[in-house]
């Protein structure tokens, strides 16, 4: 089992096989995996809800059809028009979600969630400051260190970080303080389309919607290929999202002008309040230099 998301390498004083710190000024903002980038593509934006209507939307359409000239080359095949789109409503609401995200989502339900980041006491800066001072003099051990650190949680006690045993007990104690902060509220959606399904998802998670899942072949399509399951995901309490399990998929492929990576897990907390919804596209050139790297995590309530 994995213990992290989207697989990555370390940062400062969190390690992480999915989720690293990025440090910057005052606060540490989310972000998943190694520094490298993704490829940007246009996204359009979805409305939460299925777009077949129901009885009632479609009443004043079959009263205004019933009343009009009986005309049988138009009328009747517009009313058998009109009952196969509410039949295949009525099939659409009764699909099953497909494993293994019906562990986690319901299928044609509206979720509450927002994209969130993770936020510990800005008092944590105080020690960081203090290990990156250090780990500039020894940037070798510290990369060596870092790799060998379990993935998607602080970096176990040394004394090259340059802390005191009690600092690094005060470093741990705020870290455990870390907060959830919503900065776009969203919604989600699972639902079916043709043979394959699609997760649509409000606002700034609107790119995550143009993904298809095969439930055959157990993989999402995407605009860049197939993503496989890999390693599902058994994050320990410590790391940055707190405790949870997942299913992971993976897209990787190099080519002459550089690499392109696109990753996404589902998930739920291990005392089932809230679900996980957590993406990543990057794209790095052959000489590292990031095109683009766009990640995000949503949390959204189940209970």
């Amino acid at each position: 089992m994995k213990p992290g998301g989207s697989e990555g390498g370390g940062q400062a004083f969190i390690t992480g096989a999915g989720l690293v710190l990025n440090i910057k000024t005052t606060s540490l903002l989310l972000v998943l995996g190694r520094v490298a980038a993704g490829v940007g593509l246009l996204a359009r934006s979805y409305m939460v809800g299925s777009r077949l209507s129901g009885p009632k939307a479609d009443e004043p359409n079959k009263k205004r059809l019933m009343s009009a000239p009986r005309k049988h080359s138009l009328i009747a095949p517009a009313i058998a028009a009109i009952f196969t789109l509410l039949a295949q409503a009525g099939l659409h609401a009764q699909a099953k979600a497909p494993k293994p995200i019906a562990s986690y989502m319901a299928a044609d339900k509206n979720y509450k969630g927002a994209i969130v980041a993770v936020i510990p006491p800005k008092e944590i800066q105080n020690y960081i400051k203090l290990v990156k001072e250090n780990a500039k003099k020894n940037p070798e051990w510290f990369k060596e260190y870092s790799a060998k650190a379990k993935p998607g949680v602080p970096l176990p006690f040394h004394k090259n970080l340059g802390l005191s045993d009690k600092q690094y007990k005060e470093y741990r104690a705020l870290w455990e303080k870390r907060e959830f902060k919503d900065i776009q509220k969203v919604g989600l959606r699972l639902e079916a389309t043709g043979d394959k399904w699609r997760v649509l998802v409000t606002g700034e998670g609107a790119r995550i919607s143009l993904l298809r899942f095969d439930a055959k072949k157990d993989v999402f399509v995407s605009p860049n290929g197939e993503l496989k399951r890999i390693e599902d995901i058994e994050a320990a309490p410590e790391t940055i999202l707190g405790a949870w399990k997942g299913a992971e998929w993976k897209f990787e492929e190099e080519t002459g002008l550089g690499k392109t990576k696109e990753n996404i897990a589902i998930g739920k907390t291990t005392d089932g309040k809230y679900g996980y919804l957590v993406y990543r596209l990057q794209d790095i050139t052959t000489t590292n230099r990031i095109l683009h790297d766009r990640s995000m995590v949503i949390r959204f309530e189940l209970k």
